[in-house]
């Protein structure tokens, strides 16, 4: 079996969200465990993961050097984050390996995301990154290009575009490298994002690609049987947050998308992943799991018998 494991934030930092050295150690320590006993049971895994604190991060040393070096473009960001945080997961990985006798070897694959150009998102850029700054210091920003936005009481905030993942560029070398044996990380982030020229050739772009959009695409691109989604809840609910909420098992892809047509998921919080999951089965992907991170294994091997998380399927 073949398995693309997408990553959340819970599973990059500390549990009050601490971006941390030490936290994001300690945090992908603990990911790495469930991921090294699907390896032991002979699952062949793809891993992607999120980079909101670390690019972050870089983000605030971009605002405190601006009056002395440029500031990096994001798709910098994106890529300096990859492969900082994939060198934390192949350490953290080769040693949970090892403590259960198992040879196997990962790699990291800097990986290019392709948006389209006249992608609408870019005309009216309104996703929000890194932290708020008083007016003054935002006008430095603005004055090296970037897109800021009066957010009110709490200051100014960059925004970005957020375009549709159109094609994971470096697929094929992730099949090919999974193919080798290799557990692969790729994608992280969702990618960097990439436009194509006329000419043909790519160049990176100021934009967020959705992390969870992208693992789906990955997914399809390298034929994973199995997509999971791994974040802080077991389940998604319908109706949260009301007397009413329930909590979603085996479901069929023509339900899911009527919740969603229903406006259940926001697109702040668990909206991109249900339509994540949605896009991998209604494209000919097998099954799509949404669950805690500590229940993957589970989730994927079936053990114990009972369904785990929210688990989409194409079925009569």
């Amino acid at each position: 079996m073949r398995v693309l494991i997408a990553l959340g934030g819970n599973a990059m930092t500390g549990p009050d969200g601490s971006a941390t050295v030490a936290a994001q150690q300690e945090a992908i320590g603990r990911a790495m465990e469930h991921v090294a006993d699907l390896v032991a049971y002979g699952v062949d895994v793809v891993l992607t993961h999120g980079n909101g604190p670390q690019v972050g991060n870089l983000l605030v040393k971009n605002e405190l050097a601006a009056p002395v070096v440029p500031p990096v473009p994001l798709d910098w960001c994106d890529a300096q984050t990859q492969a900082t945080i994939g060198y934390m997961i192949l350490n953290a990985l080769d040693a949970a390996l090892a403590a259960r006798g198992v040879d196997r070897r990962a790699a990291v694959l800097v990986t290019r995301t392709r948006v389209d150009a006249d992608d609408p998102a870019f005309a009216e850029p309104t996703k929000p990154i890194g932290r708020h700054l008083p007016q003054e210091e935002a006008e430095l920003m603005i004055a090296h290009g970037q897109a800021w936005k009066d957010m009110g009481a709490r200051g100014w905030r960059r925004v970005v575009a957020s375009p549709e993942p159109r094609e994971i560029v470096d697929a094929p070398a992730v099949a090919r490298l999974v193919r080798d044996g290799f557990i692969v990380v790729a994608a992280g982030g969702g990618g960097i994002p990439v436009v194509r020229g006329r000419d043909g050739r790519l160049r990176g772009v100021e934009a967020v690609v959705d992390k969870d959009l992208s693992a789906a695409l990955l997914a399809r691109q390298v034929h994973a049987d199995l997509l999971v989604i791994a974040t802080d809840v077991e389940h998604v609910y319908v109706d949260h947050g009301t007397p009413r909420a329930r909590p979603l098992g085996r479901v069929t892809a023509q339900e899911l998308r009527k919740h969603v047509d229903q406006g259940q998921f926001p697109a702040g919080s668990m909206g991109p992943k249900v339509e994540a999951a949605l896009r991998f089965v209604e494209t000919g992907g097998r099954r799509a799991v949404i669950t805690a991170l500590d229940r993957i294994e589970q989730a994927v091997t079936g053990a114990g018998g009972e369904p785990v998380g929210t688990v989409v399927e194409n079925r009569a």
